[in-house]
């Protein structure tokens, strides 16, 4: 019986090539999935389960949060569907939760909102332990303007000049919800609310609020950024490593 099996995945995407399949690898969360749930599924070589994400995830980016589905034949339980994709899968991928859903249920046309964290380490020590989730900072941004900054990105923008692809057809306009900037001990964290993001958003978001932190920009030339719908006048693109997709919402 074939049925719409919901899925909320949690994954360290430094091995990866992103979330969605890649020429040439097999390297990709969505990839890894659809390989174990295929094998569980008893299809016959050539043919593949596919998995449907809330979103696609760059190379090196984490997941706390990823939701996504996918049509299986199969008379399993949820929890023996998840029992089998845990002892399947690699170590860096895990299936927190499996649940059957409505037939019209699509983890990416349904979402209505995501929240991303971008962590930053400040401090003189390394973060062994912490490398692989964390970016390290030369130095101190002032938390105050980054905030004041953060404040004109909020609401409806189009954020085009904050859009990693040149080529970008689709509207560029995007709604945040909320930026909160925090610092905890030696872990400066930026998490994200909005209605959906384009690629690399958050992490220029991020840089272009360090550039403010560090002097290089005022809060006020934020509103000028965002009029002027060019990548350029926006600061640099942060790397993945720092940036993990925490919930999605439905």
């Amino acid at each position: 019986m074939k049925k719409n099996v919901k899925f909320l995945i949690r994954y360290d995407g430094t091995r990866y090539f992103g979330w969605e399949h890649q020429p040439n690898t097999d390297m990709t969360i969505q990839g890894k999935l659809e390989n174990v749930l295929s094998r569980m599924a008893g299809l016959p070589e050539g043919e593949t389960v596919t998995v449907i994400g809330a979103g696609r995830t760059d190379a090196g980016v984490h997941a706390r949060g990823m939701v996504a589905n996918a049509i299986l034949d199969t008379e399993m339980s949820a929890e023996e569907i998840r029992a089998y994709m845990e002892q399947y899968l690699p170590e860096d991928i895990t299936v927190a939760e499996v649940k059957f859903c409505a037939e019209r249920f699509h983890s990416r046309f349904k979402a209505i909102g995501k929240q991303y964290c971008y962590t930053c380490w400040i401090g003189e020590e390394k973060p062994v332990f912490e490398r692989r989730f964390v970016t390290v900072l030369p130095k101190v941004p002032d938390i105050d303007r980054m905030r004041e900054a953060a404040a004109y990105l909020e609401g409806t923008h189009d954020f085009k000049a904050f859009c990693g692809n040149p080529r970008m057809k689709k509207s560029t306009v995007r709604f945040i919800k909320s930026i909160e900037i925090r610092r905890s001990g030696n872990h400066l964290r930026f998490y994200y609310q909005g209605n959906g993001f384009l690629q690399h958003m958050v992490r220029i978001l991020t840089g272009t609020l360090l550039e403010v932190g560090y002097g290089n920009m005022a809060p006020e030339d934020i509103p000028a950024v965002l009029e002027s719908l060019d990548r350029q006048q926006a600061g640099p693109t942060m790397p993945p490593q720092g940036l993990t997709l925490l919930h999605v919402d439905y």
